[in-house]
């Protein structure tokens, strides 16, 4: 197996390779697991943030093609294509093997449901290394180095090739561990300590739950909860809505920073929706912030004109 660091932050790193379609691959999340390690409690609907775990690892790979969600079939907060191994319970292999039956692309993603903090950014890392490359698949490994292979991208055709392999030699895929499968594979490593956390006891999960109500993540994870939740996939410019939340909190009063902010979505919803609507909508309420702001500093008639700058005496409301 070989080692690829390339440098720059935890989780941010290439793209795609140069001429191939960032969104061609498929994805197979995996999601039937026991769990025992929680009490046999439902994992992939565990909440973090207010958001089920698979919904977290969904959104992730968004950009899929197809995404096929080993498991019995939930609701979820997009659509996915169900698959279950045959009997149920028969592990990683199995449970991949099935989800691939599904998948048409020349890459596949392949996920475990109980990644909260996996990024779009991570799986378009994951892929543009793989296509970069002539390795067989690219894995991230945690903070201790060990592999994570259900937080990976794949070439297809060798994983079908290798599943069919260990099922020769086995009788089957089920019940073989996943180190049967990357054993077989050329691999290369990724570290992201961060994108390859995963939960597998409810430390992990209070865990995952403090830290993204730290200063630094609690505004994105909930924008991103209130999206998810309202079924809304729309990148807004954060800042700009959040000056003008301050401008209309402290020109006008504080009670109108979420009035406007109201305002100005549904002003652009009314214009088509979209960054761009969003964009000239809050352009317009900053403006009207400035103006409140400014009339409200004049300290006597002749110090500000009250008039805008194209109107003459005979078209003011109160010209006589």
């Amino acid at each position: 197996m070989t080692a690829y660091e390339p440098p720059g932050e935890p989780g941010v790193g290439p793209g795609p390779a140069q001429g191939t379609d960032p969104a061609d691959y498929d994805a197979v999340v995996l999601a039937g697991g026991a769990a025992r390690r929680l009490g046999g409690a439902d994992k992939p609907g565990v909440r973090v943030g207010g958001r089920a775990l698979l919904d977290r690892v969904l959104a992730a790979c968004d950009g899929a093609r197809t995404t096929v969600v080993v498991a019995a079939p939930r609701p979820t907060a997009r659509p996915v294509t169900w698959a279950r191994e045959n009997p149920p319970g028969g592990g990683p292999l199995a449970a991949l093997d099935a989800g691939l039956r599904h998948t048409t692309a020349d890459h596949v993603v392949v996920l475990s449901a109980d990644l909260p903090f996996l990024e779009e950014r991570t799986v378009g890392r994951l892929l543009g290394t793989l296509r970069g490359s002539a390795a067989d698949g690219v894995l991230l490994t945690d903070p201790d180095g060990r592999d994570q292979p259900l937080v990976a991208a794949y070439r297809t055709r060798r994983l079908r090739e290798t599943l069919a392999l260990l099922a020769e030699r086995h009788g089957g895929p089920h019940g073989l561990p996943l180190r049967r499968l990357t054993a077989e594979l050329d691999l290369t490593r990724i570290s992201d300590p961060v994108a390859s956390f995963d939960c597998d006891t409810w430390d992990d999960i209070a865990s995952a739950r403090a830290r993204i109500r730290e200063h630094g993540h609690v505004l994105d994870e909930w924008i991103s909860a209130v999206k998810d939740e309202l079924g809304i996939d729309l990148d807004v410019d954060v800042k700009e809505l959040l000056d003008l939340a301050r401008d209309a909190a402290h020109g006008v009063a504080r009670p109108a920073a979420p009035l406007t902010t109201f305002l100005v979505g549904y002003a652009a919803a009314r214009a088509g929706g979209g960054p761009e609507a969003v964009a000239e909508a809050a352009r317009k309420a900053v403006a009207l912030a400035a103006r409140w702001a400014e009339e409200s500093t004049q300290k006597a008639p002749g110090d500000q004109p009250d008039v805008a700058p194209d109107a003459t005496p005979d078209t003011r409301p109160d010209a006589g």
